[in-house]
């Protein structure tokens, strides 16, 4: 996923770039000076690397180096133990619900202690 911008004349338009196995798809955004496409923007950009205000749950490995896709179990669990409702917020914006569950039910480094809050708060079933 890649934001391009390109300029036609004197104004500015945004893309959102994405790959779909062989094709690149572009998503047309709006003109780069639109405040909600600058919105647009900086949620994608959250949603690339783990954002500032979150870089304390990764105390233990430099957060630049946290891959979200391929590090997802890990980024899941951390915010399940030690994060907040914001932290969890962001999570789901990431990473689709069925991938957090996965993560909740499969996990072997989640405390009981979290694991229950969180199976009381997404409503499962005990098991």
């Amino acid at each position: 996923m890649a934001v391009i911008t390109k300029k036609v004349g004197n104004r500015s338009y945004v893309y959102l770039s994405t790959r779909e196995g062989d094709k690149i798809i572009h998503k047309y955004l709006g003109p780069a000076d639109d405040p909600n496409v600058e919105k647009n923007i900086s949620a994608l950009r959250e949603t690339k690397a783990v954002p500032e205000k979150f870089r304390s749950l990764f105390w233990d490995t430099r957060p630049e180096n946290i891959h979200l896709k391929r590090n997802g179990s890990y980024v899941i669990e951390r915010v399940l133990e030690l994060g907040d409702l914001d932290a969890i917020r962001w999570l789901r914006r990431v990473y689709p619900t069925q991938r957090i569950l996965q993560v909740l039910t499969t996990s072997r480094t989640l405390s009981m202690k979290s694991r229950n809050f969180w199976r009381l708060w997404f409503a499962l079933e005990n098991s």
